[in-house]
């Protein structure tokens, strides 16, 4: 008989794609979310429309169920998390805390959090050519406002479960995960589907002037989808319970991310840099301890990932435009 999991935000771009990954490999799956996939049908054994805000629906979400990843979140890009803090740290708190002591009660072996970069000091950002981020690198805390917030506390109360309860935790700091198949318009899209979006639209429109919030040199890693859920599979068949970093390790600036797209769609653009929220100035992953703990490392490199989700956007920018 397979081990029957739970996957929270299954209709969203990271939980659709982790569902898919887990029936490849033979488990039974249950997907959950507010609302279902946009770009595909799920491949979830079965898919509940749940609103997990509300501790009686995770009680029903967790029900007969070995492990949970929950991935299920009210977030998007840099323009909607710094404009709906309140919402963001009142939702995502609420699914957390009930979700897991749902899992506990419901005698779930093994949890997955999937917590974020955004947990790290302000402080420790403020350069677009910073040092690599490492896990302890957390405390003394200073995350983003809001999201960083409440993901920071999700951490330790996955650490509180596991000592006093001995529930299986696993934490995970994804480092702004990419691909096809997820949002790519419409305020809550990540800054690699926004600059496909706009590089895509220069492409059809003949218009290759491109939008750029601030100045462009702020610096990012970026990792494909396909090597993030493979890193949260091989942590849950871990032992390890700490926080850990899954993202790549190679930084780049905004100008070059949206060049490398550019190159890719096979146009010049012309960068027109414009007011707008940027985050923090820098952002890298040190990958130390997770070579360390899992022996592995995201493989996919950002120009691949890059060809893949392009293509798939500019097929979706040619039908919003009717071609």
């Amino acid at each position: 008989m397979s081990l029957r999991v739970l996957v929270t935000g299954a209709g969203g771009f990271i939980g659709h794609h982790l569902v898919k990954y887990l029936k490849q490999l033979g488990y039974w799956v249950r997907g959950v979310d507010i609302k279902h996939p946009e770009f595909e049908t799920t491949s979830a054994d079965e898919f509940e429309i749940l609103d997990l805000r509300r501790w009686d629906n995770c009680l029903l979400a967790t029900r007969n169920v070995q492990q949970v990843y929950h991935l299920a979140a009210d977030m998007g890009g840099i323009g909607y998390i710094t404009a709906n803090h309140a919402d963001i740290a009142r939702n995502d708190t609420l699914m957390n805390i009930h979700m897991l002591e749902a899992a506990r009660l419901s005698g779930v072996q093994r949890f997955f959090f999937s917590s974020s970069a955004c947990i790290y000091p302000q402080y420790r950002q403020q350069s677009p050519d910073l040092t690599p981020l490492r896990e302890e690198d957390a405390y003394p805390a200073d995350p983003e406002e809001g999201y960083g917030w409440e993901k920071l506390y999700m951490e330790k109360l996955c650490q509180y479960y596991y000592e006093d309860y001995g529930l299986r935790t696993y934490v995970a700091r994804f480092h702004n995960i990419f691909g096809p198949l997820g949002t790519w318009q419409g305020g809550k899209e990540k800054a690699p589907a926004a600059l496909c979006r706009k590089v895509a639209m220069a492409k059809v429109t003949g218009n290759h002037v491109v939008e750029i919030w601030g100045d462009g040199e702020q610096t990012r890693s970026f990792c494909y989808i396909d090597d993030l859920v493979e890193g949260v599979y091989r942590l849950m068949q871990s032992d390890y319970h700490q926080p850990l970093n899954i993202g790549q390790d190679r930084m780049v600036t905004i100008n070059e991310l949206a060049d490398i797209i550019a190159s890719i769609a096979g146009i010049s653009i012309i960068k027109k840099h414009i007011p707008g929220p940027q985050g923090v100035r820098g952002r890298n992953s040190d990958n130390t301890r997770l070579r360390t703990v899992l022996g592995w490392e995201p493989k996919i490199s950002l120009e691949e990932g890059l060809e893949r989700t392009y293509y798939w956007i500019e097929e979706q920018v040619r039908r919003s435009c009717g071609g």
